[in-house]
């Protein structure tokens, strides 16, 4: 590994970056965590492409002086998995971005749902397998040891995307609109969902989020009272849990597909707050449906958080030794069940 004035350089500089946060950790040579950092989420489409890289600076340099370090460059190699690197080009734009400013001998930028996917792999295991991302998104992501990916746009509606948080809350909220002015079925969620932010109505709520008297990205808070209207038995609640079990199950059908792993014993990690909240009526009918479709794939949810993905493969991309990943795997224990 490199030297830094007559020290060792960490040879990871690992970085996730979600749209709400941003985690950074410098890893050793050895899998060690020298030091991590966290600042806010990373928006390229919103603020530009310079400014969401200084969002990331804020937390390499936090995870830099925790780690006791100076430079850049700060580590052998960058290994960042970012949200909005959705497309190919995106991807490289990002990378050669984060390559001016210095941090590593090499730069590798992934999108952020191959983070999940390699944490939630087995210690020791091939990187092989695929991943389904439902949080405030939805996103899918299949890697092979030879480096083949199989992967999915992900830009909401527009690639044909369909569910993750908001979308959950934004359909809750039509559904719940329409059953109050008539033109829908009923629904409980027309009480529900007012009621959680103490509105007596679905049109004294749908006031405040239109005139800003509540903020729109309160909407998220939706998707728990979603999940209790749809465990009280509420037909309409339950079809848009249902299809979104459904959703889930068919980007990983399709990825497993085009990997050619349908018939093989392979892991399909989940990952994101949606299905780490483990509802009965969500995760059971995905492992149920993938059963008719993959029957030996093997369903687990990750809890870790991503950046131990985005360090495993920076050390993956350096040839470090098995015994590296396990030492980082101690800092980030493996949640996955």
């Amino acid at each position: 590994m490199g030297l830094t004035g007559g020290v060792e350089r960490p040879a990871v500089l690992a970085v996730d970056a979600g749209n709400s946060k941003t985690d950074a950790a410098l890893i050793g040579a050895d899998g060690s965590v020298l030091g991590t950092g966290r600042a806010g989420g990373f928006q390229p489409p919103v603020v530009g492409v310079e400014a969401a890289v200084d969002v990331l600076a804020e937390a390499v340099a936090e995870a830099v002086d925790a780690a006791g370090r100076s430079g850049p460059p700060y580590a052998d190699h960058v290994s960042a998995c970012l949200a909005n690197a959705d497309l190919p080009v995106e991807e490289a734009a990002l990378a050669d971005a984060l390559r001016r400013r210095g941090w590593g001998g090499t730069t590798a930028v992934h999108n952020d749902t191959f983070a999940v996917l390699r944490a939630g792999l087995p210690p020791g295991a091939a990187p092989r397998g695929v991943a389904v991302v439902c949080g405030a998104g939805v996103n899918c992501a299949g890697l092979l040891p030879d480096g083949r990916t199989a992967r999915f746009a992900a830009l909401g509606p527009l690639s044909g995307d369909w569910g993750g948080g908001g979308g959950l809350a934004r359909e809750a909220l039509w559904y719940a609109a329409r059953a109050e002015d008539g033109r829908g079925e009923p629904t409980a969620l027309a009480a529900a969902l007012p009621a959680h932010f103490g509105r007596s109505s679905m049109a004294e709520l749908i006031e405040a989020l239109h005139l800003g008297g509540l903020p729109a990205g309160r909407i998220h808070e939706l998707v728990p009272v979603l999940f209790a209207v749809a465990a009280a038995g509420d037909p309409v609640a339950q079809s848009l849990v249902h299809r979104q079990a459904d959703e889930i199950v068919a980007m990983a059908a399709v990825a497993l597909g085009r990997l050619d792993l349908l018939g093989e014993e392979v892991p399909v990690v989940l990952g994101g707050s949606v299905v780490a909240a483990r509802h009965p009526q969500l995760n059971d009918r995905i492992a149920a449906r993938l059963a008719e479709r993959a029957p030996r794939a093997r369903i687990s949810v990750v809890l870790s958080p991503p950046v131990l993905g985005a360090a495993l493969l920076g050390l993956d991309a350096l040839g470090a030794p098995p015994g590296a990943q396990a030492k980082l795997r101690t800092h980030f224990p493996a949640c996955v069940g």
